[in-house]
């Protein structure tokens, strides 16, 4: 048995053990690919693991984001892989996309390696789950048994992304009402927002709280004075605003706790992150100390999370498509279930 399986098995024992959850959603499973592909985990795996030891200590974090805006948008269906093409309006270029959203290659590389292996079986939607999997793993999270069978969307919807996504600079009932409508609540937002243990943010993303918080011509006084420092000498105004911020100064690439322990110590990147703690009387400050207090309660909750974003509107049985190529739609019926696509939203 490979690592990855052993450790799957592993998580498997641990969740049912610390409060238990069905990891079966409706026709998700994690045994989905068992028959059919059964090296998936090790194939999605061991490319995340090559690039983020040799190339790219980035990309972990950036795959967990690509699976989150897939996901907030029309379900877990891959639109958000789709290039521009007739019918097709790319949500890549949607505000909270466009010249942010990476990882694109290395989802072409792993699509290329299971077509090799698998041909016509792993969905792209299933893809980033996976990829979103293995990257907190390697990365030092918790690892999980992933529900698996999702289909691709033959659409993509750029309006959606535009107002769907949730955004840094939004206040705490903002995102609340966001992760609402997908139908995740309070604890599911603090424990998502968790994901940036690890990444960077850009600092065109937060540079209004260094300068102009809300229009008042002075920066946001939940920023520790310290951090608004480091951060106004990174991010000058005026200042080239695709500079790169670790959204965790402490460990950066590392997937653990200290995020919450940031919020306290008021050095969170985004207006979005400080919000979950420097929101006067939120019902998010009890939830961050919490995971602050522990690590293994923080994983817990992430893992209970991400499964339930990763069952948000997903195409099962007949429905959509396996792409060939995760960049566009198939030409024929191959793979689909009528091999007609319909215009963007």
């Amino acid at each position: 048995m490979s690592s990855f399986r052993i450790v799957a098995a592993t998580s498997l024992l641990y969740v049912l053990l610390v409060g238990g959850f069905s990891t079966s959603y409706g026709q998700l499973t994690p045994t989905f690919y068992d028959e059919t592909c059964p090296d998936v985990i090790d194939i999605v795996g061991g490319i995340v693991q090559d690039v983020l030891q040799n190339t790219d200590p980035r990309i972990g974090a950036s795959l967990v984001r690509l699976h989150f805006h897939d996901c907030f948008v029309l379900g877990c269906d891959g639109s958000l892989l789709l290039d521009n093409a007739t019918g097709i309006v790319t949500e890549k270029d949607a505000g909270p996309n466009v010249n942010s959203v990476r990882g694109f290659d290395v989802v072409d590389r792993i699509k290329t390696a299971l077509e090799d292996a698998c041909p016509a079986t792993v969905s792209c939607a299933d893809l980033l789950t996976i990829a979103a999997e293995r990257s907190v793993f390697l990365s030092g999270g918790p690892s999980w048994p992933i529900p698996l069978g999702r289909r691709d969307g033959t659409i993509a919807n750029q309006t959606g992304a535009n107002f769907e996504i949730p955004a840094p600079f939004e206040t705490l009932d903002q995102l609340k009402s966001k992760f609402l409508a997908k139908g995740l609540n309070t604890t599911d937002l603090v424990a998502l927002s968790g994901a940036h243990t690890f990444g960077r943010g850009q600092c065109r993303n937060f540079i209004d709280r260094l300068y102009n918080f809300n229009n008042t011509g002075a920066p946001d006084p939940t920023l520790d004075p310290t951090y608004l420092q480091v951060l106004q000498e990174l991010c000058p105004q005026g200042g080239n605003g695709s500079v790169l911020a670790n959204l965790d100064p402490t460990t950066p690439d590392t997937f653990d706790s200290n995020y919450f322990s940031n919020l306290q110590d008021h050095k969170g990147l985004f207006q979005s992150d400080q919000e979950l703690f420097s929101t006067p009387d939120a019902d998010t400050i009890d939830i961050v100390n919490s995971f602050n207090s522990s690590q293994s309660d923080f994983f817990h909750n992430f893992v209970v999370s991400m499964i339930k974003m990763g069952n948000i509107s997903p195409l099962t049985g007949t429905d959509g498509q396996i792409r060939l190529n995760c960049r566009q739609v198939n030409d024929d019926s191959f793979g689909s279930n009528n091999g007609v696509y319909v215009s963007s939203i």
